[in-house]
């Protein structure tokens, strides 16, 4: 499967955790996937969203490693980019869905929050590589497990 392909038609992409960490520290199995992704916000209308738990889980690593430039790159990325919307939690809509979305699909609150926003925003897609995700029926969930990594 190709990622270029399922993102057609998609005008606003969910980034969640995992898919951000791997464009910024070029992980070396995913890295390919990713930047096209990220390629796609300069060439089309694609909009990225991430919410506060993505920008959060980010920073968890290079704050416990002391690594200031990394965290620098992960706030700059997702708090300063044209095309990337950093969605705050600015009401009670989002706490409430996320607390349906955790009790219908048995999910982790963190991850309730991200779908909860991902919907609440518009978005047409959801790119993870958590399996757990799956669970989710109100938008697609595109995992960077079921894309080919061949260049």
């Amino acid at each position: 499967m190709n990622i270029t392909y399922s993102l057609q038609g998609v005008s606003r992409l969910f980034l969640d955790t995992a898919p951000v960490i791997y464009f910024v520290e070029q992980h070396p199995q995913y890295f390919y996937l990713v930047r096209e992704v990220f390629e796609q916000l300069h060439n089309t209308p694609l909009i990225n969203v991430v919410s506060p738990i993505t920008l959060a889980e980010c920073l968890v690593q290079p704050y416990r490693l002391g690594q200031a430039e990394l965290q620098q790159e992960f706030i700059e990325l997702m708090t300063n980019n044209d095309n990337i919307e950093f969605v705050p939690f600015a009401n009670e809509t989002l706490a409430i869905d996320a607390a349906l979305k955790r009790a219908r699909y048995n999910l982790q609150l963190p991850d309730a929050f991200q779908i909860a926003v991902a919907l609440a925003t518009g978005c047409e897609a959801f790119l993870t590589n958590y399996v757990t995700f799956r669970r989710i029926t109100e938008l697609p969930i595109l995992l960077l497990d079921d894309f080919d990594t061949a260049k």
